[in-house]
Order: C-alpha cells, then structure tokens, then sequence
C-alpha cells in the first residue's frame, strides 16, 4: 500500500480541509495516510488516518516555530513515505530537506501568506511590505525544491505557476450534505449569521453597526476572537446587544444556526490577501441554502451575480449593509429564490468532490496510485 504523510504543526488534528477533506479522501481512495500533528493529545486512528502526535507545541509562536519542525521531519523519516503533503509555511525548509532525501513534496498553499502579511497586527504596519516581499522570494525559492503546490484557490495556483514544477487548484470546498437545510426546513428567524474567525479585518465591527440599524434583527456569530482587546472593543459597541456570541462550537450547531439564519455574512474587508481569496464560509452558507451577504469584490461578484445566490455591498459601510439586509428580510420569496440558487450551484460545482478529484490526479502525478483491491478495503 502506498504511505502518503501529511505534516501540520499549526492547524487542529481535525482540520478540515487537512484531516476530513484531504487525507479522509486519500484513505478512502487506497492509500495509507499518516497525519503528523504537534498537540500533545497522543497518537489515534481515526476515519482511517494514523494520527502521529510529535507533542504539545511549546508556548510562543517563535519557539514552536524552532521546535516542531525538526521533530515533525524525525517524525516523517521514520515513516519512509512515498509522499509527503505539509500544510504549514514554517515546514518549507523540512519538505526542502525531504526533497534532498528524493521524495516528492506536496507544499498545500491554504492561503496568499505574502498578502495575508499586509494584515498581521503583530508586525510593525511599516514593517509589513518588506517583511512580505522577503517571505515571497523566500516561499518561491523554496518550493522550486518541490515536486507540486496544491493551493486553496486559482489565484494563489497561478502564483505558483509560475515558480513551482507542477501547480494544481485544489478547491476548499464543502461536503454537500454536511450543512445541507432540513427536509422540514420551517420559518426561519429575523437573524444573520457569520461563522469564521472573529478578526478585525473580516469586518466583524461594520457587521455589528449594520445590525443595530435593523429594527429586531439579530447577530449570531460562531468562531473564537483574534484577541482579547478586540472582543473588549466589540462588547462596547451598542450593537452587542444584538448580538448572540456562541464562540467555537462544532459542525452539527454551524448546522443547526445556518438552518435558523436569514442570511450569511461575508463581509470581509478589502484588504489584499481577501480579495482573491475563495473563502470556504460563502460557499458553506449556499450549501446551507442561505442567500449571500458578500464583499462586493471582483471574483466574489462574479461568482454571486452569475449563479444568483445573493448580493454584494461595500464591506465598509455598514449603513449599506444595513440595506442589503433589510432587502433580503423585507422579501422571503426573493431570499428563498437565492437561497436555492445557491444551493444549486453548490451541488453542480463548489463542493468537494470535484475538488476531491484535482487531489487523486495530482496524487496520481506524484506516486504510484493505489490497487482497486487497496481502494476498496
């Protein structure tokens, strides 16, 4: 059977585009996958997939940073894998050392992480631009050493078109069942929601000044705040009364609250590492059936304009947001419309098993693939 090693010290053991989209999916096709993660939570089986713990990341990001990588390759070696697809940026120099060793490594790019450094609070805003033009000609020179890039979205695939040996879109999107609306899908409530991370650039504060515009209508947010000042921040906003915070909560609540939702919110801000990003909660609400709340981007407009599953609006203003809200409340039928729409469009084209099949034929590219005997069992 052929070993394939997926290696994240960043991201949860049940990520879900890493554990229950990619490597449930490869398990499924035949291989045997071996997920490395750094948690401390222990090895397990699960779904198929050897989970590896290397142990708890240490506290600070520049420690982890120093730490698991070298005992995420010890790690990967001991495994001899035909293949190895790491998920971190901060394991380039481990999949540089593999490629050495002669195994092909897969660099999954979920993220623009040059743009996406415009954003981070935790550099000096003048620092940023030269600290991402030196990450771009780091991160390029790096997976030059590699045999392919799976990236989250067209754009980024194109970026690394032009660098990497092989590129592939792998597309982050949902299961079509996962959120889909109950058979007896009843009245749903004066409430929107937004599930995500609570970050300040994904417009968290425009969401809330738009709500309170809105006579009776409620916020229900599901995610975990980027830190503690911006949760104080937002608390003090009057809208916050408005506002249901759930914090992390699992599939089968996201389910539950898209079920009870008027709309999603996608309202990110314009900022250079979103605007060509594909982001997974869009296509979620449409599987979901809900009619889209969007940031009235390029790619975004395309994608709502042309399968009808919402409206976009500057992402800026909230009065304007406040409009587009009441326009979707104060017509149902149109909101039903856009929901199905959107639902439609998820089951024809974002969901992923297409994306699923852009995986096994990289893969295929790659190793050798497995028996249908292997496959099957």
């Amino acid at each position: 059977m052929t070993r394939v090693v997926h290696v994240t010290t960043v991201h949860p053991r049940d990520d879900i585009r890493i554990f229950r989209k990619e490597c449930v999916s490869l398990a499924r096709a035949g291989y045997e996958v071996v997920q490395v993660v750094g948690d401390g939570q222990g090895d397990a089986v699960v779904d198929g997939v050897r989970i590896v713990d290397i142990g708890a990341r240490p506290a600070g990001r520049l420690a982890r940073m120093r730490r698991q990588p070298a005992a995420a390759l010890a790690a990967v070696r001991r495994e001899r894998p035909a293949l190895v697809h790491l998920h971190d940026p901060e394991l380039l120099p481990l999949g540089a050392a593999l490629a050495r060793d002669g195994l092909p490594v897969v660099y999954d790019a979920h993220e623009d992480v040059p743009r996406q450094i415009l954003t981070k609070q935790w550099i000096p805003a003048a620092l940023r631009p030269g600290v991402a033009r030196a990450f771009e000609v780091y991160e390029n020179r790096q997976v030059r050493r590699l045999a392919a890039v799976s990236a989250a979205t067209p754009h980024i695939a194109e970026r690394f078109a032009q660098v990497a040996r092989l590129a592939v879109h792998v597309g982050n999107y949902p299961f079509e069942t996962e959120l889909a609306p109950p058979a007896d899908d009843g009245p749903r409530e004066r409430m929107v929601c937004y599930v995500g991370g609570l970050f300040r650039t994904r417009g968290l504060l425009q969401m809330v000044r738009a709500v309170a515009q809105v006579p009776g209508l409620q916020l229900v947010l599901c995610g975990r705040f980027e830190d503690a000042a911006f949760e104080a921040a937002m608390r003090a906003e009057p809208g916050w009364a408005r506002v249901q915070w759930l914090g992390q909560v699992g599939r089968e609540q996201v389910r539950e609250v898209m079920a009870r939702a008027r709309a999603g919110l996608v309202t990110l801000l314009p900022m250079p590492s979103y605007r060509d990003a594909l982001p997974i909660k869009m296509f979620e609400y449409m599987s979901a059936g809900l009619p889209v709340v969007a940031s009235d981007f390029p790619l975004w407009r395309g994608i709502v304009e042309r399968h009808g599953c919402g409206l976009v609006v500057d992402p800026t203003d909230p009065t304007a947001i406040a409009a587009t809200l009441v326009s979707i409340l104060d017509d149902p039928a149109r909101a039903q419309t856009m929901g199905e729409a959107g639902r439609a469009a998820v089951l024809s084209t974002y969901r992923w098993p297409v994306a699923e099949r852009e995986l096994l034929g990289l893969y295929d590219r790659l190793v050798e693939p497995p028996t249908p005997a292997a496959a099957a069992r």
